[in-house]
């Protein structure tokens, strides 16, 4: 904890560590990395740490403290040390397992990689875990928002997001585009850009294995596979069959497939055990919308996972009130799902909401789920007096628009 030189490790606080069984040790003062975020990211923090400091308090009587490393990264580490993702912040999230992230920026067409790609990738955050579920008076598009209660577990490490590719006009795609000519039989245009696409068994099934265990633990009822296997047999269709082998192989005891299920009475699995499904990701996006109860906890490689989380959310409320955690095996990231959204930097404005449940789903996380329920109960009961920001009032009569910091302080009276 003495080795880091840009960083100012608090000497108040424990680094949460892990048993030889994997299980995490928490502290009753555990340091958590801080990444205020770009744009917006840093007005949302200041929003949602007192009060997730204020439900820690109130749930443990002071006997339980968060303690907060602010880690810069992205703009903020451009401006401080010439760089936007400095080995010192990933080493602080690696060194004390937990932390909490405010949304980066990331450039479109050039500029720096994804922040939020690579942080998942050289910490090997495999799992992107996204709970969608309605609160009683959000504005929904739909005619019964609370049938969606979901789990989205999204591969984090492969498919397109993997970065693998060049552009067009590049000595590096025409090497790849003669080679797929030459020696597969394969024709691309000699001007196209060019990716590679890798999906492979390890990665899906500790995906899969996760999802399994958490439909377990938290006494849901299914687990749906989604992919585009019909296409893609290799790569999705492989995820859908490795999902499957996982399921039979690892949780033989307690899982059914979804026709196994039909052929019993009732066409219902015993006591203690869920249904494994699959759907095709475009027969998918159809059915979460018209046959939403259906579903439960869905396991989906990258792209299937990004597109189907931002979906489900756009029926509860947006991506204001969507969580979002990034999980490993040693270490997890919660954070915003949300963009930066720099037009709206510093107008105190944006609904905090989102990375306020993630800061709830951290605390889940780490075991301190009276502070997480608090923080749910209370962020409702906000929502259902009225108290809401710009982007919900504008879609509920009778709402009062309040300030970010206003909308915070708002919870926290709640708690």
């Amino acid at each position: 904890m003495t080795d880091f030189r840009l960083l100012a490790v608090p000497r108040d606080g424990e680094p949460i560590t892990l048993a030889e069984d994997g299980s995490r040790i928490v502290p009753d003062r555990p340091i958590l990395p801080l990444i205020p975020g770009d744009g917006v990211g840093p007005e949302v923090t200041a929003a949602v740490v007192p009060v997730l400091d204020a439900a820690v308090e109130r749930a443990y009587g002071g006997a339980r403290r968060l303690v907060w490393m602010e880690v810069p990264c992205g703009e903020a580490a451009i401006r401080l040390w010439k760089e936007p993702l400095p080995e010192e912040a990933v080493r602080a999230i690696r060194t004390f397992r937990v932390a909490l992230k405010g949304p980066l920026t990331t450039p479109v067409g050039g500029g720096y990689r994804s922040l939020n790609v690579t942080l998942r990738q050289v910490l090997d955050l495999y799992a992107c875990v996204r709970p969608v579920r309605w609160f009683p008076g959000v504005p929904s598009p739909v005619r019964d928002p609370g049938a969606m209660d979901v789990v989205i577990f999204r591969e984090n490490t492969e498919d397109v997001y993997a970065g693998i590719e060049w552009p067009s006009g590049s000595e590096e795609a025409a090497r790849l585009i003669r080679f797929l000519a030459e020696e597969m039989g394969k024709r691309i245009p000699p001007d196209a850009g060019v990716g590679v696409k890798p999906i492979s068994p390890a990665a899906t099934r500790r995906l899969v294995r996760a999802a399994i265990r958490y439909a377990l633990e938290n006494g849901r009822r299914s687990v749906t596979l989604v992919h585009k296997g019909n296409i893609m047999k290799y790569t999705e269709g492989a995820f859908r069959n490795w999902g499957y082998q996982t399921a039979r192989e690892e949780f033989g005891d307690r899982t059914v497939t979804e026709e196994e299920a039909a052929a019993l009475p009732g066409g219902a699995p015993p006591e203690g055990k869920i249904v494994i499904k699959d759907r095709i990701a475009d027969s998918m996006f159809q059915q979460i919308l018209t046959r939403t109860a259906e579903y439960d906890v869905i396991a989906a490689p990258n792209l299937n996972g990004d597109y189907l989380s931002d979906a489900c959310a756009a029926q509860v409320g947006g991506l204001g009130l969507a969580p979002g955690a990034n999980i490993g095996d040693e270490a997890a990231v919660f954070e915003a799902t949300h963009g930066s959204a720099p037009r709206h930097a510093g107008l105190d404005r944006v609904n905090p909401g989102s990375l306020l449940l993630s800061g709830a789903m951290l605390l889940r996380h780490i075991g301190w789920t009276e502070a997480a329920d608090r923080i749910e109960a209370a962020l409702g009961a906000t929502i259902a007096a009225g108290t809401v920001t710009y982007d919900l009032a504008r879609q509920m009569e009778g709402a009062r628009a309040v300030s970010t910091s206003a909308f915070g302080r708002a919870v926290a009276e709640r708690l």
